[in-house]
C-alpha cells in the first residue's frame, strides 16, 4: 500500500469538501457551471481514496472517517474561506474525532494488531 490509512482518509476528506465547494460555489456564489466538472472528478477521487482505507468492513472505515471530516470541514472553513473556527467548532470536532477513533481501535482489534 503506497500511503498508510491515515494518508488516504487525509485525501478522501480534501477531495470530497473540495468536491462538495464546487457545487456550493456554483449553485451559491454564483460560479460559473464548470466548476461542477472539478466538483465531479474530486468526489470520484474522494470515493476512490476511501475505498483504499486497510479496513475490512465499509461501514466501520466510514464511520471512522467521520472525525477526520469533520476536523478538514473546519481546517477549510479556516483557510479556504477565511472563518476561524469558534471554540465550540473545535469542541465538537475534539469529540468526534476522539469518537471515530474508537473505529480505528475496533478495527485493530477485530485483526488482532
Amino acid at each position: 500500500m503506497l500511503l498508510p490509512t491515515a494518508g488516504f482518509y487525509l485525501l478522501a476528506a480534501f477531495f470530497e469538501i473540495a468536491g462538495c465547494f464546487a457545487f456550493w460555489a456554483w449553485l451559491r456564489l454564483g460560479r460559473t457551471p464548470l466548476w461542477t466538472l472539478a466538483g465531479v472528478a474530486s468526489l470520484v477521487l474522494f470515493a476512490l481514496c476511501l475505498t483504499r482505507v486497510d479496513s475490512v468492513y465499509a461501514g466501520r472505515a466510514f464511520a471512522a472517517y467521520g472525525g477526520v471530516y469533520i476536523v478538514a470541514s473546519l481546517l477549510w472553513l479556516w483557510i479556504v474561506e477565511g472563518i476561524r473556527p469558534d471554540r465550540w467548532d473545535t469542541a465538537g470536532a475534539v469529540v468526534s474525532k476522539l469518537g471515530s477513533e474508537n473505529n480505528f481501535r475496533i478495527e485493530r482489534r477485530a485483526r488482532g494488531n
